[in-house]
């Protein structure tokens, strides 16, 4: 799978949980059970920057909270229960 059948496939999820592996901004690293399209806290301000210009996912950490996936950085997508090696 390419980043940017990853990309596509974590947009299509509709909100459902998947699991993700990337590499963060220090190196290191994140494995993330997480999901997309998350209301809940969301206070309609909108965000200070557009994440698609920096290549960003925004997703909601089911144990942070909201967090961005690095979409140059997708290791490995889980979606349900499939597991997809991204090539480098």
């Amino acid at each position: 799978m390419t980043k940017e059948e990853a990309k596509t496939a974590i947009f299509n999820t509709k909100g459902k949980i998947f699991n993700v592996k990337f590499i963060k901004k220090d190196g290191t690293l994140r494995s993330m059970t997480c999901r997309r399209e998350v209301k809940k806290g969301v206070t309609g301000v909108g965000m200070a920057y557009e994440p698609a210009k920096y290549n960003l996912i925004p997703v909601y950490d089911m144990v942070k909270g909201f967090r961005m996936i690095n979409a140059s950085t997708i290791q490995e997508v889980t979606i349900e229960g499939t597991i997809n090696q991204v090539a480098q």
